[in-house]
């Protein structure tokens, strides 16, 4: 007699050709994730092999009820770590039925900047330092020793493992200065493909963390107090900065950014003012600097960069809850298309 698990680890692989993708796209408040399957042909080696889909957008918050639907593109495919085989998650972005971006998509514009040829010519890389919280369902957070703290372990891990799996670019862990509070980084991506990691890493890790029982949480400041908030740090550079000489033009893209520093705030994640205080690692959300090796910085430049005299800079402003289409777009429009008026 077969168990639930049993059925649930079936491998169709035996006696199907048919594999499951799990389409995953950002729901209505621009932070939520939805996802649903469907049957498909498999293997499925590339995303402009899948069929768009549909699904009812004012559920979601993102399509009036009498006009509700709206069209899934399947842009990126990952294995899926769930139910494994040749199944796969696809990260999609969505439409209206003529084809036009919904405004919740973000990525839609990002991809503009990414595919634009300066931007292209300069195969920018990021690397985004993902900060998230665990909480438990009835109380605060994960006490710093002890069984909790094990447990949480044991998500962290989960996670890392099944990033790797899925084929993302995952590049380590680490526990932060808060307890209950972790860190996972995606990169070195190219472009467009940092959203697309950094998103699906998020899929899995909200997929996991409801196995366990926990309450994931990107908010800047989960728990008031004298604590560290939380950040998605993104990493940056371009070809020019990577090769000799490139320290100027890291300066220059500095300069920059400083110029931007209100429109990049805006952009950069939602209750960022509760996090970004001045102080626990922090510039003040009002005041750019930049400096070397100096984490109360907006900017921050590692010595190495400044000793080789190339290589990338760290943007410390984003908010852990932030869009990386937004973020890793608007970093390349500021220091590679913008002018600088």
């Amino acid at each position: 007699m077969a168990s639930l698990t049993d059925l649930v680890n079936l491998n169709l692989s035996d006696c199907t050709d048919k594999i499951i993708a799990e389409y995953i796209w950002v729901g209505g408040s621009g932070i939520d994730l939805r996802s649903k399957a469907r049957t498909v042909k498999g293997p499925i080696t590339s995303a402009s092999q899948l069929p768009k889909w549909n699904y009812d957008g004012s559920s979601t918050g993102q399509a009036p009820g009498e006009d509700s639907e709206v069209i899934l593109y399947p842009q990126a495919i990952f294995k899926d770590p769930f139910r494994r085989g040749d199944n796969i998650l696809v990260m999609c972005d969505c439409y209206t039925p003529q084809g036009e971006p919904i405004p919740t998509n973000k990525r839609y514009n990002a991809a503009k900047i990414f595919s634009h040829p300066d931007v292209a010519a300069e195969v920018p890389w990021y690397g985004i330092e993902q900060e998230y919280t665990l909480l438990q369902k009835d109380g605060p957070y994960y006490c710093a020793a002890g069984a909790d703290k094990a447990f949480g372990r044991d998500v962290v891990d989960a996670h890392y493992k099944a990033c790797i799996y899925a084929g993302i670019n995952i590049s380590g862990i680490n526990g932060e200065v808060m307890p209950g509070q972790w860190e996972f980084q995606v990169g070195p991506s190219v472009g467009i493909s940092a959203g697309d990691e950094i998103w699906v890493a998020r899929y899995i890790l909200e997929r996991i963390t409801e196995m366990a029982g926990v309450v994931l949480s990107l908010d800047p400041k989960p728990i008031k107090g004298d604590w560290n908030g939380a950040g998605a740090h993104t990493n940056y550079s371009t070809k020019s900065m990577r090769e000799p000489g490139g320290y100027e033009v890291i300066k220059k893209a500095i300069e920059k950014l400083g110029k931007r520093h209100t429109e990049h705030i805006a952009a950069y994640g939602e209750g960022n003012e509760r996090r970004l205080t001045g102080r626990h690692e922090t510039a003040d959300i009002n005041t750019f600097k930049w400096g070397v090796a100096n984490r109360g910085a907006s900017i921050r430049v590692g010595r190495d960069t400044e000793k080789e005299g190339k290589g990338y800079f760290e943007d410390r402003r984003p908010a852990s809850n932030m869009d990386p289409y937004v973020v890793t777009g608007m970093i390349a429009e500021t220091t590679i298309l913008w002018k600088g008026n």
